[in-house]
């Protein structure tokens, strides 16, 4: 069986596979579950550069010996943006690694998409970097990003 997920747009448009089914019509969504079962989504829509914003890890978190910092990604279409991480050192001449985990898309009520992705540290790493960049990339789409530079943060 497959669940199909329509989201029209009137301007161009784009097509995209994922794993739910709504029409949006008038602003709201109908639900197709019944006619199509569930499985797949097809997203059509016009293609959006998310906003993307980065945090910094807290002070009380960095007491504990770790640095977690979110990159939030609002208001994407289609749902398949990839976001990464990018890290140098304060003399910008290497890289540091770090664990990273994302959150799958989630449909806003404007049928845009938000999702997040996390890059753990621990707390001397974090001192050592100069700045952070979260990516955004989506197939042919240019590329969004955003810096984040450790002197930036209160917690620093």
């Amino acid at each position: 069986m497959i669940l199909l997920s329509l989201f029209v747009s009137e301007s161009e448009s784009r097509v995209s596979l994922q794993s739910e089914v709504f029409v949006r019509r008038l602003n709201q969504f109908v639900s197709l579950w019944y006619t199509f079962g569930g499985g797949t989504r097809l997203d059509v829509g016009s293609d959006t550069r998310p906003a993307l914003k980065v945090l910094g890890p807290s002070s009380a978190e960095l007491e504990q010996g770790k640095a977690t910092l979110m990159c939030v990604a609002n208001k994407g279409f289609p749902s398949d943006w990839s976001l990464s991480w990018k890290t140098s050192d304060s003399s910008g001449s290497s890289s540091i690694r770090g664990e990273e985990s994302r959150t799958p898309g989630v449909l806003q009520n404007d049928g845009l998409y938000s999702w997040s992705s996390t890059l753990t540290l621990t707390a001397d790493q974090w001192g050592k970097v100069g700045s952070v960049t979260c990516e955004a990339t989506q197939g042919s789409q240019s590329l969004v990003s955003e810096i984040l530079r450790r002197d930036q943060c209160s917690q620093s």
